[in-house]
This record gives structure tokens, sequence and C-alpha cells, in this order.
């Protein structure tokens, strides 16, 4: 009986893809990474800006490839590495303003230990920030005020479809005053789950994202009127130039309107024309 040998497969020759990328292309890759604008995004937010400009460099795989070679693949910008993310399974975002989500965080005063309040309410599908608003304590009967602004604001009563608000078991979210003023707009209530922290995961990031964009006075606001023109400031660019990572990369205004998906079938057309450009150069050689 005769031994088997290896079938010497990983040391076959084959010819290189017509579509690999040559030297110049891939350190090209490599300087656009590193640029200013986009040395903290991830490859996927470069590639979509790209497309948005009507460029196709290479695919986001292609990318990756490129910065593995060159030791860059980890997490870019001053954050942590992310932690897995788990869907929420009571209610489903399926077009917006169906399902809101919001919370309060506290905001840094003008000495240690004071504090203004952040009233901030979000739509789950398109993560827009319908209301926002800054007081000087957080009660029930402001979160009443605070959320009837964001429900004419966002004109639910012309929709004819049911709304969800979602928030976690705060004092000011079970007030009485709160909840009858839910009920009286046809809004159903939804509550994390008794001691569980992570049930109101949209609320919490949005905070983070707003904590850590540059300029947050960390030392404090010295009035509770500079408070609330930065979280203006920040709301108007969160909304409509914040490219969100979860949305394919385009704004929540965007998605909220419906403009994404002419956006993302315009990126789709980019790429469809690169891949035929490559194609016919690889048969021409």
């Amino acid at each position: 009986m005769g031994y088997l040998h290896a079938d010497q497969r990983p040391l076959a020759s084959r010819p290189e893809p017509h579509n690999k990328l040559s030297a110049e292309e891939r350190e090209a890759v490599l300087a656009l990474c590193n640029q200013a604008e986009y040395r903290s995004s991830p490859p996927a937010f470069i590639v979509a800006d790209q497309l948005d400009q009507r460029h196709y460099v290479a695919s986001e795989a292609t990318f990756y490839r490129v910065m593995r070679e060159h030791n860059q693949v980890h997490p870019r910008g001053r954050q942590k590495t992310p932690e897995p993310k788990h869907l929420a399974t009571t209610h489903q975002a399926s077009e917006a303003n169906c399902l809101w989500s919001w919370d309060i965080s506290w905001l840094p005063g003008p000495a240690r230990g004071s504090w203004f309040y952040l009233y901030l309410v979000m739509d789950v599908y398109s993560r827009k920030i319908v209301g926002h608003e800054v007081y000087e304590s957080e009660t029930g009967e402001l979160a009443r005020e605070f959320i009837e602004k964001a429900y004419w604001r966002e004109r639910i009563a012309t929709h004819n479809k049911p709304l969800v608000l979602h928030s976690d078991n705060g004092s000011p979210m079970k007030a009485a005053t709160s909840l009858e003023k839910l009920y009286d707009l046809g809004i159903t209530p939804s509550n994390s789950r008794p001691r569980v922290s992570n049930d109101n995961a949209y609320s919490e990031s949005l905070f983070k994202t707003l904590k850590f964009r540059p300029g947050f006075p960390v030392n404090g606001f010295k009035t509770i009127q500079c408070a609330q023109a930065w979280v203006l400031k920040f709301v108007r660019w969160y909304n409509t130039e914040h490219r969100h990572s979860a949305l394919n990369y385009v704004t929540p205004q965007q998605r909220h309107t419906g403009e994404a998906d002419q956006i993302l079938a315009q990126r789709k057309q980019v790429i469809e024309a690169a891949k035929a450009a490559n194609l016919s150069a690889g048969l021409a050689v």
C-alpha cells in the first residue's frame, strides 16, 4: 500500500486576479485611511463618504486587508473597543415615528456637585433627535411638558399610527403626571426591565456620543443658557451632519425623511460602474 502525499496546493502557482490592486493603489488606500478627516473613521465610513463624492477607491474588505498588512486594524479614535450589542426583542422600529426612546442625563454645572438635566428623545428607526430640553431639575411635570412638545413638533397626531415611547424606570418616566399625558396623547409607554441597566441602550449610546463630542465642557457649563446653546448646536450637527454607522453612514435626518434610500441607491450605482470598469479592463488585458 502506497503512501499519501501532500497535494502541494499551498505551493501551487496561480495567476494573480486581474483586478488586484497595484502597489500604488494600495498605498493610495493607506494614505486615504490616514488623512486627517478619516484617521478616526472605520473603513465602512470612508467607503461611504467616497461613494457620496462619486469616487470608488476599493471595497471595505480591501481597506481592511491593506490596513491589516500595516497593523492598523484597531479601534480608531479615542473610544474603547465596542462591546457586543443585543437587539431589542419587545418592540421593532419599522418606520419613522413608531418607536421613540428617551432618557435624562446630567450635565455638569458651574460648581462641583451642581448639575443641569438634559432631556432627550430620539426616534429609534432613524436615530434622529426629535426632542431636547435642558432644565434645572428632573420631575414628572417637566417630563410631561417635554414629551408633549416633541409630540406636536413631529405632528404625531396627523400620522394615524401608534407610537411607543420607551424609557428606563426613573421616577420622572413613571410619574403619574407624565403617564397620564402619554395616555391622553395615545402614546404607549414602555419601560426597561427591573434591575436591568442596558434595556435603554439607544438613549445611553446617544448620551455617550454627546459627551465624547469635541468641545464638550467637561469642567461644567457656566449657566443653563450656555448648556442649552451647546446642546442645540450638538443636535443640529447630530441630525443633519453626523453619518451614523448603524444607518450605513447616512444622517439621521436623511433616514427620517426617506432621503437615505436614494443615497444608498446612488452608492450602489457607483459600485456597479466601478465593477464594470474593472471587468472591462481585465478582459482587455
